[in-house]
């Protein structure tokens, strides 16, 4: 994987970083460090468009313990439901879906964050965020699956609306990633 640079997260105050690298099967992570009293909180997040999730759990997760990825946010998983399982290694999947022929959005993360999850917020198929505080941090992590060239301009409109509120309803001091 190839190093993309560090870039300061917007509202930050310079203490958090991002940290992007990007290998050959478009997949993206990022690690986020807060230095805060002479002790580091690291994370590596990522995101990827899995196709379904159909047979792929156990397949996502030993991905996510070899590269060390604490947080997936996943696109196009065509599960229908409203539901939080595990998929093995580890790994916990919330998830939110209308549709088993497309769309479709998750987040994946270590069990062991199970317990930090303060919120999960199902807003479409193509929408979703869970809010997470590790050691003392306000962390909101929103996936989501951005509407095709050949969609229809409303579907497109209502994407962009709904990854708006998401957006606005997180107070100012929270830090927030988006994966999609």
């Amino acid at each position: 994987m190839s190093d993309i640079g560090a870039v300061d997260l917007q509202g930050t105050g310079g203490n958090w970083a991002a940290v992007g690298r990007r290998s050959r099967g478009g997949r993206r992570v990022h690690r986020q460090r807060e230095k805060r009293k002479g002790k580091s909180v690291g994370l590596r997040i990522g995101t990827l468009n899995v196709g379904t999730m159909t047979g792929k759990g156990r397949e996502l997760a030993d991905m996510m313990e070899r590269g060390k990825v604490d947080i997936l946010c996943v696109q196009e998983t065509r599960w229908k439901g409203s539901k939080a399982r595990s998929i093995g290694a580890g790994f916990k999947l919330f998830y939110y879906g209308v549709d088993s022929k497309g769309k479709g959005v998750g987040v994946i993360q270590k069990e062991e964050f199970v317990r930090n999850v303060l919120e999960v917020k199902r807003v479409s198929d193509r929408v979703m965020s869970l809010k997470l505080e590790i050691e003392g941090v306000m962390l909101n992590v929103v996936s989501g699956y951005a509407p095709q060239v050949g969609c229809e301009l409303e579907e497109k409109e209502r994407f962009w609306s709904e990854l708006d509120e998401v957006m606005e309803s997180i107070p100012t001091g929270e830090r927030e990633v988006i994966g999609f």
